[in-house]
């Protein structure tokens, strides 16, 4: 079999799960952006794909246009497999760019921050798991030689274990706490990767860096990120009744999907509206990290 038509990930199961269309753009996006798939690299072709997610064909054409309107895949067609475009990613920046979904808008807005010589970044979410992954391209170019930074502040306000989560929850009462625990295993994951991620790159590039976690007393509605005290990021996380597989059993569960959010963004001097948003948005995070956020430890 011709390598370059090879299956993605090189392996094939008998009988996949079915996923939609969104999910099948998502595991690709993830290729391309965490440098698996190489740009220039051709697809593997709609068939094999089909084959691969155990979906309709029609089902692979959907994710593949959503990753060219994305400017990550070219020549997206019906017949030749789709290439990956020359620089993946390359999503314009600015105020005047509509919203986009959190793993589409994310990951250039925090490059775009790591060429200054301080980086800083505050973030409220429910799982640090956008940000973790935006962090990928801005790691790999410092890693590369190509930026360095001189210092990098990362503060991160995450739900604390201590509470009852408003989402995820089942949508039956239950007080097993499955959905809890295993929300709980993410949050610290996920953070737990982030701080090794950047605290590495002292030891590695003498980068002066300082990573902070404070837990929230509430499920928080929205997610905001904060970067270089000039930009704002901001998305609902929009619940959603869904059916989710919890220890091998399928659940009726409220939850929302973070990475799909639609990020609106507000830069500073961009006209008072955005730079007023700018401002309280701040005034806003520093609000909780100093008072009813408390110590959080990434642990079970």
């Amino acid at each position: 079999m011709d390598g370059e038509h090879a299956a993605v990930n090189g392996r094939k199961r008998s009988h996949p799960p079915q996923r939609s269309h969104h999910e099948v753009a998502d595991a690709l996006r993830s290729r391309i952006r965490s440098g698996e798939l190489r740009p220039g690299q051709r697809m593997p072709t709609q068939a094999q794909l089909a084959d691969e997610f155990g979906v309709e064909r029609g089902a692979v054409r959907q994710a593949l246009r959503i990753l060219q309107s994305e400017q990550l895949l070219t020549n997206v067609s019906k017949g030749s497999p789709a290439t990956v475009a020359p620089i993946p990613g390359k999503v314009p920046t600015g105020p005047e760019v509509p919203p986009q979904p959190t793993m589409v808008a994310l990951a250039p807005r925090i490059s775009a921050a790591f060429t200054a010589r301080h980086v800083e970044i505050d973030a409220l979410c429910l799982t640090a798991v956008s940000l973790t992954l935006a962090l990928g391209e801005p790691l790999r170019e410092i890693h590369a030689g190509r930026i360095k930074p001189d210092r990098i502040d990362v503060r991160v306000l995450l739900p604390s274990r201590d509470i009852d989560l408003a989402f995820p929850a089942p949508v039956a009462p239950s007080s097993d706490g499955r959905l809890q625990r295993r929300w709980l295993a993410q949050r610290n994951a996920q953070g737990q990767v982030l701080r090794h991620n950047l605290q590495a790159l002292r030891s590695t590039h003498g980068i002066d860096v300082h990573v902070s976690f404070r837990a929230l007393p509430f499920t928080p509605p929205v997610k905001l990120y904060l970067l270089n005290g000039s930009e704002a990021l901001f998305a609902y996380y929009t619940v959603q009744r869904r059916e989710q597989e919890v220890d091998s059993e399928q659940l009726e569960t409220y939850d929302a999907e973070g990475t799909r959010s639609m990020l609106f963004a507000f830069e500073q001097g961009a006209g008072l509206r955005d730079t007023t948003f700018v401002e309280q948005s701040h005034l806003w995070f520093d609000a909780l990290w100093e008072t009813i956020s408390s110590e959080l430890l990434l642990t079970n």
